[in-house]
């Protein structure tokens, strides 16, 4: 089954069956990566470590969440990156940009760790530890750290391995690494005494396994191939992954800069509190690794839909999306529900499982704070679930401003906030419990909003039969790409070219042939260099939905070009074909003033709609430009011809004629200057 077959069988089969095709061996994933999380506290719990040791643990959390960030920043730009890549042939720049990113992680753990090692002390006090919890969290903190680069390069690298179609080395490699850690946790905790050392040691030694396993894959990649020169930074190739990264950090930060907050403030009310510092401390710690098995049960099922999402949004099956979204949201609910059951009818269970407290003064206060913590604070986790898996599809259907707003406003714009002013009004350390289910209320209300207007831009699926498009006859010989800026008449430039030199033109016939091919809506494909607002320009054109068409259309123009001599107009066709020999590149401008005027007489603009489409449309098509390149739109260091249409129509295609009919076949120039006119930006 090749390419295109593959994705429309997305299109086609039974959604359920698709669901459990695609979100099982992701959920999978994310509750084995869970599992690092919470099997260190559950035996730290269980032995004489006891409450403190789980207070301990809980504080060097948020720094995991760091090194994190970074290394899914880069592991997850360089998937996104590598994807890219695989969808337009590109074998150059995918090995660069994965050695690029695997030299940078390992130097970010190196840094992080000469950077947070003299201030361990300073940084785990910050995060919420008492005097009491200190000795702990260094003693954990100190073996930990020292494997931070590994953990990172760990991290980094399993991204890399899921991009390049090894899911299930991937998971393997978590696997090994989680068994080896519950393994070892009793062994060392229980059997040699070694306390949060041997805590410590069972994790990284997990990490290491984990390492070396994905390590051994780099040896037999299947759509990259790393050499020695591949690790030599290359920032011009990286910086396209580093900017496809860039969410997973925010992401990833977001969640430090709660649990810095959080823990704060915990520390400083429940210090004046019957509960003490570190009762608060430790409980929320557990809480937050009972949640993220919660929510990884989610994002598992949500994130394996991504492509089926993706797909059929490009299709615009909009029946199949809803049935999609029904099905999510149920499943999203009855977890949603099962855990809040679990939360209010069993608390004491839960926080059982983490051990019994016996080195504090006040051991019963510890459960009623967990119980009031699981009660309260956990009370609407079913809106937590449901708000995380509507950003998540968003983010799937090609919609990164109501992705991102879903995404912010429960724990940026509401909880942290609430966390700060609550205690600080009702007074006291449980004020901060009733921060969580107020968060979720506000945030829920918004995420609603978003889903049913979303949902009333999906019409009911047309009857709709796309037309047969056909490549047109043509020879060997010349290729002519033209870039244009918008108002220029590149277009109409383009068609007399063709007409004079008797050779076929693709514009529109490029998005039917695209459509036909890949299963895609035609409209859809036309509109992924137009559809984004400038700020989100990159966020909306690396979604999975807008790749798939981005892929299908280059294969497309290689498919053309491939079919003989013709004029393809737009679509970054200069880029596509850059591997072709006698393709020649043009790139068409005109004065501001000169443009203001032709749209004014092609679309009836005012004259400041015409200057304002002019803008985000120009805007539009470098950024598409910039996105599949890495080259900036219009530099004339990319095209061999660059030509001021104000000097009208006829006059700018007989140029390009007799520039064609007196060129070197095969031999690529830097643009020339000789017709360059006043008024070019």
């Amino acid at each position: 089954m090749n390419q295109d077959q593959n994705s429309q069988f997305l299109g086609t089969e039974k959604i359920s069956k698709l669901m459990l095709k695609f979100s099982v061996p992701c959920v999978l994933s994310l509750l084995v990566s869970a599992l690092y999380n919470i099997v260190d506290q559950i035996f730290i719990g269980n032995s004489e470590l006891s409450a403190l040791g789980n207070a301990a643990a809980g504080i060097v959390f948020p720094i995991f969440i760091i090194t994190q960030a970074f290394a899914w920043c880069f592991g997850d730009g360089c998937a996104a990156y590598l994807n890219i890549c695989q969808g337009r042939k590109d074998t150059q720049n995918a090995h660069k940009s994965i050695g690029t990113g695997i030299t940078i992680t390992f130097i970010s753990g190196i840094v992080l760790m000469l950077v947070f090692y003299p201030l361990k002390t300073q940084l785990l006090t910050l995060f919420g530890a008492s005097e009491n919890s200190i000795g702990y969290a260094v003693e954990y903190f100190n073996i930990i750290l020292a494997f931070f680069p590994v953990y990172m390069l760990s991290n980094m690298m399993n991204a890399v391995i899921r991009a390049d179609g090894s899911p299930a080395w991937s998971m393997a490699s978590m696997i090994a690494g989680a068994v080896t850690n519950i393994i070892l946790d009793p062994v060392f905790i229980f059997g040699a005494k070694w306390g949060m050392t041997g805590a410590a040691l069972a994790t990284v030694i997990g990490q290491t396994v984990s390492f070396v396993i994905t390590l051994i894959y780099f040896f037999r990649t299947k759509t990259f191939k790393l050499t020695p020169k591949s690790f030599v930074p290359n920032l011009r190739v990286f910086s396209g992954a580093l900017q496809l990264g860039t969410s997973s950090f925010v992401t990833q930060m977001t969640i430090v800069i709660i649990s810095l907050v959080c823990n704060i403030l915990l520390a400083k009310y429940g210090a004046v509190s019957k509960y003490g510092a570190d009762i608060p401390i430790a409980i929320i710690g557990i809480e937050s690794k009972v949640f993220t098995v919660v929510i990884n049960l989610v994002v598992g099922i949500v994130l394996g839909c991504q492509p089926i999402i993706s797909y059929n949004m490009g299709a615009k099956n909009h029946d199949r999306i809803k049935e999609l979204y029904r099905k999510i949201l149920l499943c999203t609910i009855i977890i949603g529900l099962g855990s809040t059951l679990l939360f209010e009818l069993a608390p004491r269970t839960v926080v059982g499982l983490f051990g019994a407290p016996t080195n504090i003064p006040n051991p019963d206060e510890y459960w009623v704070f967990g119980e009031k913590t699981f009660r309260i604070f956990l009370c609407l986790v079913t809106f937590t679930c449901i708000i995380k898996m509507t950003s998540i599809f968003f983010q799937s259907a090609g919609k990164p401003i109501q992705a991102v707003i879903a995404s912010m406003i429960r724990d940026i714009i509401c909880f942290i906030p609430l966390i700060i002013i609550f205690p600080a009004v009702f007074g006291g350390v449980e004020a901060i419990l009733f921060a969580a289910p107020t968060a979720d209320i506000i945030a829920m209300v918004v995420a609603v909003l978003l889903t049913v207007s979303f949902m009333k831009t999906l019409k009911a699926d047309p009857c709709k039969k796309q037309a047969d498009a056909v490549l047109k006859p043509s020879k060997k010989g010349v290729i002519i790409t033209i870039a244009r800026e918008h108002g220029s008449s590149g277009k109409q430039i383009g068609k007399l070219v063709a007409e004079k030199l008797g050779i076929p033109f693709y514009y529109k016939e490029m998005t039917a042939l695209a459509a036909q091919e890949s299963g895609l809506d035609k409209e859809f494909i036309s509109d992924i260099n137009a559809n984004s607002p400038a700020v989100l320009h990159r966020l909306y054109l690396s979604t999975d939905v807008i790749q798939q068409a981005i892929s299908a259309q280059d294969r497309v123009i290689r498919k053309i070009a491939d079919n003989g001599s013709c004029v393809i107009v737009g679509r970054a066709a200069d880029y596509v074909l850059r591997d072709y020999e006698d393709v020649v590149r043009i790139f068409i401008y005109a004065p501001e003033e000169y443009r203001t005027q032709r749209v004014m007489k092609v679309y009836g603009d005012s004259p400041d709609e015409a200057r304002k489409n002019i803008r985000l449309s120009d805007e539009a098509r470098a950024a598409y430009y910039k996105n599949i390149s890495e080259l900036t739109w219009g530099d004339r260091r990319n095209y061999e011809l660059m030509l001021n249409s104000a000097i009208g129509l006829e006059a700018s295609a007989n140029i390009i004629c007799d520039y064609i009919e007196n060129r070197a076949p095969g031999k690529r120039r830097v643009a020339p200057d000789f017709f360059y006119a006043k008024g070019h930006r």
